[in-house]
């Protein structure tokens, strides 16, 4: 089987969270303890660093893989969703895995995986373990990819984890209220193992260190130093948060003797879209006019954006927008400015919210606009009547970004 078919079985075949939802979700690690077995456990051939929390988790994986690859060290990073190729989801010093290394994978494993019903993301961890365990990556960089404690990258054992925040997303798997959540994401928390959070809120402070003392685990809260301004390349100023996190994980990294000095993490943050090939994170695609995408999708996360955003100067803002089925539209509607022009699109997933049903919500709520088939027809729509002046953003989505770059 060529490599587009098996991507195609295994987007397909197997359930995956990203496109259904509800049935992708699993309640143990069972399954990934099974695959790292058969495949002699490959994930303890590696130090790791293990980065959860709701908003900023890829920002600050990123940024630590550049920093750390600016150090001279050979990284590996794992990441997820992908926006174009899935193969971003798996790269060593920024490179991408080949085609020929995720064929000869699933080619040697087909066998054990089709008579296990394994999901795409548990495949895709076991493939990205086995990747970093034969190329000697000197340190992982391990993204989680929902909630913490029953993510298939919790059977790692790192040298540190890392938690930037805590919002309400994913309540059907993780809870209804930031506290449980955050005992969600606190499940990363391993024993004697330091622990980064990046933003101290005062509501579940509590939870960490509960947690983190039963570990034995020294606990730190990023936001509690002061640290040098540093100029990033990721220009949203939501980054200043994780750039934060990532300043204090390096501190830490430091003491554990890893050889970072300030010029690492100066070129390191000025290089993480060159580095590590991160894309969608405020990011301009055209000027005159100007259009910005960005990924957030949560009420959180967007409420950061919108707040840049509205701080522009510009004629007209126009938003290109969509939505997963899982999120709190009425309240996340009001969240974004009234005197502005909308374009609804449905993300091209199974559980992308239907554009119509967007649109008679943020109608409820005085944002008025039409829906459209795709992002490009929006576009296509907007530059009609706009001009070198207004400002268009891409959002709401993962997937609506995705299809930019496309």
């Amino acid at each position: 089987m060529e490599y587009n078919s098996l991507l195609e079985w295994m987007f397909n075949k197997l359930p995956m969270y990203q496109n259904i939802g509800d049935s992708a979700y699993k309640k143990d690690l069972s399954n990934i303890t099974q695959i790292c077995e058969y495949l002699n456990n490959p994930q303890n051939n590696f130090k790791s660093i293990h980065v959860g929390g709701t908003n900023g988790k890829g920002s600050c994986s990123h940024m630590l893989s550049s920093i750390l690859q600016e150090a001279g060290y050979n990284i590996g990073l794992y990441t997820s969703p992908h926006l174009v190729d899935f193969r971003e989801r798996i790269r060593i010093n920024g490179d991408m895995i080949s085609k020929d290394s995720v064929s000869e994978f699933m080619h040697d494993n087909f066998d054990f995986f089709e008579s296990n019903n394994l999901s795409f993301f548990e495949m895709t961890v076991g493939l990205a373990f086995n990747y970093f365990s034969f190329n000697k990556v000197d340190i992982a960089i391990i993204e989680v990819g929902m909630g913490g404690r029953l993510d298939s990258t919790n059977i790692i054992t790192p040298i540190l984890s890392l938690i930037t925040n805590i919002s309400i997303d994913h309540t059907k798997f993780l809870g209804s209220n930031i506290s449980d959540i955050a005992r969600e994401k606190a499940g990363i928390i391993k024993e004697k193992t330091p622990i980064v959070v990046g933003e101290t809120q005062d509501e579940i402070k509590s939870i960490f260190i509960d947690i983190a003392n039963i570990k034995r685990s020294e606990i730190v809260f990023a936001d509690d130093f002061i640290y040098d301004n540093y100029d990033c390349d990721l220009q949203g100023n939501y980054q200043k948060k994780n750039i934060k996190t990532v300043l204090k994980t390096s501190e830490i990294l430091q003491q554990y003797d890893y050889k970072i000095n300030d010029g690492h993490i100066k070129n390191g943050l000025n290089k993480v879209s060159i580095n590590t090939g991160l894309k969608g994170r405020w990011e301009v695609i055209q000027n005159k006019p100007l259009i910005i995408c960005d990924t957030a999708h949560n009420e959180a996360a967007l409420k950061d954006v919108i707040s840049q955003l509205i701080r522009l100067e510009y004629s007209k803002l126009y938003f290109i927008i969509g939505f997963s089925d899982n999120k709190d539209l009425d309240k996340i509607s009001k969240i974004f400015p009234e005197n502005s022009e909308y374009y609804f699109v449905k993300p091209k997933i199974d559980r992308g919210r239907d554009s119509q049903e967007v649109k008679q919500i943020f109608q409820s709520n005085n944002r008025k606009g039409i829906t459209q088939n795709s992002v490009n027809e929006a576009i296509n729509q907007i530059k009609k009547t706009s001009s070198e002046d207004d400002v268009i953003f891409i959002g709401g989505s993962t997937f609506i970004v995705s299809e930019i770059f496309q």
